[in-house]
């Protein structure tokens, strides 16, 4: 699946070898028996949904599932493009960012979709994971992380210090390279599985 998520996202760029790429795509998803692809906007999202599902006794892969970043909400309607309907006729699901949802509406509407099987997180995913755990709880996961330092400062930052404590936390996730898809996986470490945020619950459970 790790490889058919590459080609996929190498087709959906373009380019030189976007050829080359739809073509090992098509060989892959025949092979590695693709049911479902599951579109997200950025690798955090990747790292949840991947974890959750490991949690929960899960295995994607040979549930024939590949949930795949696509780099951001404006990619979408590429995505659905080539593997859609009109494309490989791969059934779709996903997840988007409140402030997004029009262009997963319209992609999907263009190929005579709706939004069954999308959920939408409001703000975006790590809102969610900060609603469903309170900020104690994700203070505590920053601390096993190791990234207490790394946060104090922040805090102490001018333009953070009248922010609330949830949009500091937020903010403080997307601040550094690989944050997000750290913070991904560990978030969902810190969940009850019986408090999943219900974007992510409700997609799991349609898979």
């Amino acid at each position: 699946m790790t490889r058919l998520r590459e080609s996929v996202v190498a087709w959906a760029a373009g380019g030189a070898d976007a050829a080359a790429a739809g073509e090992l795509t098509r060989q892959l998803v025949s092979t590695v028996g693709l049911r479902t692809a599951v579109l997200v906007e950025g690798i955090s999202d990747l790292a949840a949904v991947e974890r959750l599902a490991v949690r929960r006794g899960r295995d994607l892969d040979a549930e024939g599932v590949c949930v795949v970043p696509m780099g951001g909400a404006t990619s979408i309607r590429r995505y659905v493009d080539l593997l859609g309907p009109a494309g490989l006729g791969v059934r779709l699901a996903g997840l988007c960012d409140l402030l997004e949802l029009g262009f997963f509406e319209r992609a999907l509407a263009r190929v005579g979709l709706g939004l069954d099987g999308f959920f939408v997180c409001d703000p975006d995913l790590e809102g969610e994971f900060i609603r469903a755990l309170g900020v104690s709880a994700v203070e505590r996961v920053i601390e096993l992380e190791g990234d207490a330092r790394a946060y104090e400062i922040f805090r102490q930052q001018p333009a953070q210090r009248e922010r609330t404590d949830q949009r500091r936390l937020h903010r403080f996730m997307g601040t550094h390279g690989g944050r997000k898809e750290q913070y991904g996986r560990a978030l969902v470490d810190a969940l009850d599985l019986d408090r999943v945020p219900q974007p992510l619950d409700d997609l799991l459970a349609k898979l």
